[in-house]
């Protein structure tokens, strides 16, 4: 006997129904603070080869910006911020799917294409010499934050308004110091250990700005994917620990390592 035409289209439905939910559930979009940029590129690499078949896309941003496009709805499973406070917003908010975890400590340089930048203090950027000194956007980047905690504790905020140049975020910051169209940078330590263009930098002392302590967590979205929970245990991982270390992050300890 002849089967309805529905009953065909039911039974194909329902054969490739778990097709489609594997395929939603082997990949995964991450939304990550820009000082990640070269980091978590290269963990993506890392675990996409550990994993075949599954896939990590990364938006990057400033922490702030971020955090507002996932309370408006945008599709992020996980979000690394380059602040904790942000991750616990996203708690506080009814928007996360779990509670943050630290994965880093960030810091922040002072970095230059054409000065000599290894011997130089946060006080001398008062010099003409240092001409236009670009920063991220405090008002929603965790870097730019603090850097103009460093110019405050150095007594040149005020002084240095008309000097500075405000990035987006910390990776555009980057940008127009590695571009020229900035002297200086206060940018982000893992950006300037893999710089496009050479330059030198000096640590700023991180008794001049709060810690940059960074945080993940997995927001509602993401608090049922199983990829989501697998990618944010291999971050904590000791491959993925490696290459944040070598970008200049300082790991915390997991599981008593």
């Amino acid at each position: 006997m002849k089967r309805p035409f529905w009953h065909v289209l039911f039974a194909l439905g329902m054969a490739l129904l778990p097709c489609s939910l594997l395929a939603a559930d082997e990949h995964i979009t991450v939304a990550a603070a820009a000082d990640l940029h070269h980091a978590m590129d290269k963990i993506v690499e890392a675990y996409q080869h550990d994993r075949p078949g599954r896939k990590v896309d990364v938006v990057y941003g400033s922490s702030g910006n971020l955090l507002t496009q996932i309370e408006q709805g945008a599709p992020f499973d996980v979000f690394f911020s380059a602040d904790s406070d942000y991750p616990q917003q996203l708690v506080a908010h009814g928007k996360a799917g779990g509670e943050p975890v630290p994965y880093a400590d960030g810091h922040i340089v002072l970095w230059s294409a054409s000065i000599d930048m290894t011997q130089v203090q946060v006080a001398d950027l008062a010099q003409p010499r240092f001409g236009r000194i670009a920063i991220a956007n405090p008002q929603h980047a965790p870097y730019g934050k603090r850097a103009e905690q460093a110019l405050r504790a150095a007594g040149l905020w005020d002084s240095l308004q008309s000097r500075l140049v405000f990035g987006e975020n910390i990776a555009q910051a980057a940008q127009f110091a590695q571009s020229g169209n900035a002297q200086v940078g206060i940018i982000a330590e893992s950006l300037a250990l893999d710089s496009p263009v050479k330059g030198s930098y000096v640590l700023v002392p991180p008794s001049l700005y709060q810690p940059l302590r960074q945080s993940f967590v997995l927001t509602q979205r993401g608090a049922g994917n199983a990829l989501a929970k697998d990618f944010t245990q291999y971050v904590q991982g000791g491959q993925a620990r490696a290459i944040l270390a070598q970008y200049g992050f300082k790991l915390p300890d997991v599981g008593g390592h």
